[in-house]
């Protein structure tokens, strides 16, 4: 592993012990338990937004861990949201480059969900980690839909509050050594196109 990597991995463990931490006071002190589970994905439909050092952690974690065809795979499900991405006003120059690709039957989610199931897990980015809910998931699925008169789900805000600081440290650890730093933030399939050398990165005026 590179060194980026050992360092993201190391604050993802601290995250972790963290995220334990809280829910297990909130179970204690308030009864509340996270009902996000494996095979519910809803909040995957957000724009998720990381930094370039998770995107290397992840990208590197692909290449090792992943087969020849997972990552042509990948590549076109990557493919298929930058599509989808290029549809929106203003994008018509990006959208020509992408009319060959199909998105009839195309879901918007990001593109390292495969039947519902996170492939890079191990090496999620923070913000994924730090998503829970306490409500019913279908809440999480009425988000995405314009005319949904349910409520909103219940987010774990503390969960999130108490693992803020490290992900500041990732934040101060690209500020240390790249001269770039601003422009760290992105989107999950924008940095992922880029660290996997995937030609039809576009990236947003």
């Amino acid at each position: 592993m590179t060194k980026q990597e050992n360092y993201v991995n190391g604050v993802y463990e601290t995250v972790d012990n963290a995220i334990e931490k809280e829910l297990n006071r909130l179970k204690t002190r308030q009864g509340i338990t996270p009902t996000c589970k494996m095979g519910c994905c809803h909040c995957c439909r957000h724009f998720i937004l990381t930094n370039r050092a998770e995107m290397h952690t992840l990208a590197q974690y692909v290449k090792r861990e992943f087969s020849i065809k997972q990552i042509d795979d990948l590549r076109i499900r990557t493919h298929q949201w930058h599509a989808w991405d290029n549809t929106w006003p203003g994008r018509s120059q990006a959208g020509e480059l992408d009319d060959h690709v199909d998105l009839s039957q195309y879901v918007r989610c990001c593109p390292l969900l495969d039947n519902a199931i996170c492939t890079v897990y191990p090496v999620r980015p923070v913000v994924c980690r730090t998503h829970l809910v306490s409500s019913d998931p279908k809440l999480c699925l009425a988000v995405h839909e314009p005319t949904s008169t349910e409520d909103d789900p219940a987010v774990l805000k503390s969960v999130a509050l108490v693992t803020a600081p490290f992900s500041k440290a990732i934040e101060a650890s690209i500020k240390n050594t790249d001269s770039n730093a601003y422009q760290s933030k992105m989107l999950l399939p924008h940095g992922l196109a880029t660290e996997m050398g995937w030609d039809f990165t576009i990236v947003p005026d």
